[in-house]
């Protein structure tokens, strides 16, 4: 069989010259072995009817495999000659045919240089591919802790809002005046919470000394 694997010829069949090849030499190996064995069993029984003849299953089994090894190597023969004809005559393509999805490199031809070069063009155009597909999904990320800061952001201006309200339901004028007081409430209060809790630690201790 032929080592050389004829892509070109594969790409337009659809199948490889060579499988080809190897599918009819089986189909005609089988058709040989098939027939011996019709040829073994007329002659048995032609045998069976010739009496007195002396001539046993196993020795018309014997000649019958011997000549099955001289059809099979004659046919060996004559099978490598038709496929040499085959592959060179029926299952090539001329080198100097072009397939019509090929056609597009005949119009417009390119070195090994070129397609190198190509090659590099293509590999640098994914690597920016991915830097920019890395850099919109970091801006959506982005987007998406501007969108929740925006969120809360608009929850203490409501609140501001809130406390306007009241102050204005109150009376209160002046918001920065009323948040410094508030401020100097809630220090108090805690100056004051400081106090209670230092006086109950104290009274904790005198119970349990006593």
């Amino acid at each position: 069989m032929s080592v050389d694997p004829m892509a070109y010829e594969a790409q337009f069949f659809g199948f490889t010259p060579q499988t080809c090849m190897l599918r009819i030499y089986l189909a005609f190996q089988d058709y040989l072995f098939e027939v011996m064995q019709v040829v073994e069993g007329v002659i048995l029984r032609k045998l069976d009817k010739m009496p007195g003849c002396n001539i046993s299953p196993s020795q018309v089994r014997k000649c019958t495999e011997e000549f099955l090894i001289f059809m099979k190597d004659r046919f060996d023969k004559l099978f490598g000659k038709m496929e040499e004809v085959l592959l060179q005559l029926v299952l090539s393509i001329p080198k100097n045919v072009l397939l019509p999805e090929d056609k597009v490199h005949e119009q417009f031809p390119y070195s090994q240089e070129e397609f190198q070069a190509l090659q590099e063009e293509i590999q640098q155009l994914e690597l920016q591919c991915r830097a920019e597909a890395a850099d919109e999904q970091a801006l959506r990320a982005e987007l998406e802790e501007q969108k929740v800061v925006k969120a809360e952001l608009e929850k203490i201006l409501q609140l501001f809002d809130d406390v306007k309200k009241i102050f204005r339901e109150q009376g209160i004028g002046n918001l920065k005046e009323s948040l410094s007081f508030l401020t100097e409430s809630s220090k108090k209060l805690q100056v004051l919470m400081k106090e209670v809790e230092e006086k109950g630690k104290q009274l904790k201790i005198h119970d349990e000394l006593m």
